[in-house]
Protein backbone atom coordinates (compact mmCIF):
# COMPACT_ATOMS: atom_id res chain seq x y z
CA UNK A 1 0.00 0.00 0.00
CA UNK A 2 3.06 2.52 1.14
CA UNK A 3 3.83 1.75 -2.81
CA UNK A 4 0.80 2.29 -4.23
CA UNK A 5 0.54 5.78 -2.44
CA UNK A 6 3.77 6.86 -3.29
CA UNK A 7 4.01 6.08 -7.28
CA UNK A 8 0.26 6.18 -7.78
CA UNK A 9 -1.32 9.06 -5.02
CA UNK A 10 -3.37 8.82 -1.96
CA UNK A 11 -6.40 8.70 -3.61
CA UNK A 12 -8.02 8.46 -7.62
CA UNK A 13 -8.37 11.21 -9.48
CA UNK A 14 -11.60 9.39 -11.54
CA UNK A 15 -15.62 10.31 -10.52
CA UNK A 16 -17.33 7.88 -11.83
CA UNK A 17 -16.94 3.99 -10.16
CA UNK A 18 -16.78 2.23 -13.96
CA UNK A 19 -13.11 5.11 -14.33
CA UNK A 20 -12.19 4.55 -10.57
CA UNK A 21 -11.88 0.58 -11.16
CA UNK A 22 -10.62 0.95 -14.45
CA UNK A 23 -7.68 3.69 -13.09
CA UNK A 24 -7.13 1.02 -10.45
CA UNK A 25 -6.26 -1.81 -13.00
CA UNK A 26 -4.12 0.69 -14.60
CA UNK A 27 -2.21 0.88 -11.64
CA UNK A 28 -2.05 -2.40 -10.18
CA UNK A 29 -0.32 -3.08 -13.56
CA UNK A 30 2.38 -0.26 -13.89
CA UNK A 31 3.09 -1.25 -10.07
CA UNK A 32 3.30 -5.10 -11.31
CA UNK A 33 5.90 -4.10 -14.44
CA UNK A 34 7.82 -2.43 -11.96
CA UNK A 35 8.56 -5.13 -9.68
CA UNK A 36 8.71 -7.57 -12.67
CA UNK A 37 11.76 -5.19 -13.49
CA UNK A 38 13.56 -4.86 -10.83
CA UNK A 39 12.91 -8.69 -9.96
CA UNK A 40 16.36 -10.77 -10.80
CA UNK A 41 15.67 -13.79 -13.28
CA UNK A 42 17.87 -16.73 -12.65
CA UNK A 43 18.97 -19.52 -14.65
CA UNK A 44 19.75 -23.13 -13.73
CA UNK A 45 23.74 -23.71 -14.43
CA UNK A 46 23.91 -27.21 -13.29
Amino acid sequence: MGRWKAVIGPKLKARSFENQKTEARIGVRVLNRMTELGRPSFERTA
